[in-house]
């Protein structure tokens, strides 16, 4: 317990530029991704899916989304501003998109499905972890721009719970400062007697 406790307490996001190859595939990844779906399922609905972004599909997306902030903005794009677009699916070696597939049912309230979809990110961060790779959860503009999301497969109906980074971090990550548990914590307290 005392091992897994310290990795929980530990765990930390890596920056993204500081996220090199290798990446997890085959098996590793394989592993990794059944980790992420082992979370909390109300009705055993699975109500999230992953698309994993990388090489030529992550530079060409990248491409493509450069394209379109450009066409947004109705100018071209700086340079800075050109290479942080094209390269917003290849800053890292592998992407992996937790696309949100909540759906209006008869028993399961949609929020307990958007809540198994974070679960699923998280347990996703936590697995890349532990298996000695870093992670980075991010949304960013993409997440929320109809037009990028369907460049990026996700239809319309669905919500981008987040884009996780991956890769083998290059230096060890620096803590950040934590919620006070007296500023995030209360005790309930029974009613008093009337």
């Amino acid at each position: 317990m005392t091992d897994t406790t310290t990795f929980l307490a530990t765990r930390r996001s890596i920056p993204i530029p500081l996220l090199a190859a290798p990446a997890p595939d085959g098996a590793e990844l394989d592993q990794i991704l059944q980790i992420a779906s082992r979370v909390p399922d109300h009705g055993k609905l699975a109500p999230w899916r992953f698309i994993l972004y990388r090489g030529d599909a992550a530079n060409d997306l990248g491409k493509a989304l450069a394209e379109l902030a450009e066409a947004r903005e109705g100018a071209p794009l700086g340079e800075a501003r050109q290479r942080a677009e094209s390269t917003r699916l290849s800053r890292s070696p592998l992407v992996i998109a937790i696309v949100s597939t909540a759906r209006e049912h008869v028993k399961i309230p949609v929020w307990e499905q958007v809540l198994s979809a974070g679960a699923a990110a998280m347990n996703l961060v936590t697995a890349v972890h532990a298996r000695g790779y870093g992670a980075n959860w991010v949304t960013e503009w993409i997440a929320y721009d109809e037009d990028a999301k369907a460049l990026l497969g996700i239809a319309a109906d669905e919500k981008v719970v987040g884009f996780v980074h991956v890769g083998t971090p290059q230096d060890a990550p620096t803590e950040r400062p934590r919620p006070d548990l007296a500023d995030i914590v209360t005790e309930a307290r029974a009613r008093e007697a009337k």
